[in-house]
């Protein structure tokens, strides 16, 4: 049986005036900002031993800790719905997510789910450190977006890919299906990514409010019909960046009605965006291993589509 644990960390003077659950959020990756803004619902977080709120802006030298509860009883069901599995041991297990599978339940949807289905598979071993309704859940994708994914079996695991996320060491690279043509081979992107300022379902470029964010391009194959097949190198891992990034230089993903510009010639369920490399120390002996998944037939099959497109459309 898993007891409490306890979590602390030193605000540092370039850390002054983030708001408590920013600065958490920051801190620990593995957790979600709405799992911590829980935390402090529940009066589970502290800054020098006193229960704080939400609104509270650190500053430096204080202590700033919370508790993470024992895992409560799973109310999600197991499922057996099929996985296609890239590697698996006592720690960990890599996915390679399919287009239309939701990661992780949410309220009113429990069924159906990647976890649901590692439910089935890993019966009880998974990790609990991030709730009852996403375990073994390190970090997530888009419903709409395939790819790989590592999940974690044991909160030691856990921790350390977390670690690795948070330092930004994970190797991540994305195929991208996107509009218009680029006059460069290579490019980078860097702007802060953080909540639309009115939108608050969506991400943004947000100067103000956001958080530090990275994405190395490099154009595979440009296309006649104005689209660019492009693979993403992620220097950090913020929510939706890739579609955040291009869309914020004129590149919007095929699909993307979200960030994109409204029309899906293609008729695409969601955008054309697949995590296809990622590379990570195992945490049991320190190797640093790389999975991928290959190109999902929709993705090739568009990319063949787009080789045969004459006249530009975009």
């Amino acid at each position: 049986m898993m007891s409490e644990q306890v979590i602390t960390y030193d605000v540092s003077p370039d850390d002054a005036g983030m708001r408590i659950d920013s600065f958490i959020t920051k801190m620990a990756d593995g957790l979600s900002r709405s799992y911590i803004q829980k935390l402090i619902m529940d009066g589970a977080v502290f800054v020098d031993g006193r229960s704080a709120k939400a609104s509270f802006k650190v500053m430096p030298g204080q202590k700033v800790s919370y508790v993470l509860p024992e895992p409560e009883e799973l109310l999600v069901e197991p499922e057996n719905i099929p996985l296609d599995i890239l590697y698996e041991d006592r720690d960990i297990i890599v996915i390679n997510k399919s287009k239309d599978m939701v990661v992780h339940p949410a309220a009113g949807h429990t069924g159906g789910t990647l976890v649901n289905a590692l439910l089935y598979h890993c019966r009880e071993g998974l990790s609990g450190i991030n709730g009852v309704l996403r375990p073994g859940i390190v970090h997530r994708i888009d419903k709409d977006t395939t790819g790989v994914l590592v999940v974690c079996k044991n909160d030691a695991a856990h921790r350390a890919i977390a670690e690795q996320l948070k330092v930004h060491s994970i190797t991540r690279k994305y195929n991208a299906l996107v509009t218009g043509v680029f006059p460069e081979h290579q490019g980078r992107v860097e702007a802060p990514i953080g909540r639309h300022p009115v939108d608050r379902k969506k991400m943004a470029v947000n100067y103000q409010n956001g958080k530090y964010a990275a994405t190395h391009y490099t154009v595979l194959e440009s296309f006649p019909c104005g689209c660019s097949h492009i693979e993403c190198t992620l220097e950090t891992g913020r929510t939706h960046q890739i579609r955040v990034h291009m869309a914020s230089i004129g590149h919007p993903l095929l699909g993307d009605t979200v960030y994109g510009m409204g029309k899906n010639p293609f008729h695409l369920e969601g955008q054309a965006l697949h995590a296809r490399v990622l590379g990570f120390l195992l945490s049991s002996t320190g190797e640093y291993m790389e999975f991928e998944a290959p190109l999902p037939d929709y993705f090739t099959d568009l990319v063949n589509k787009l080789r045969k497109i004459g006249g530009r459309i975009i």
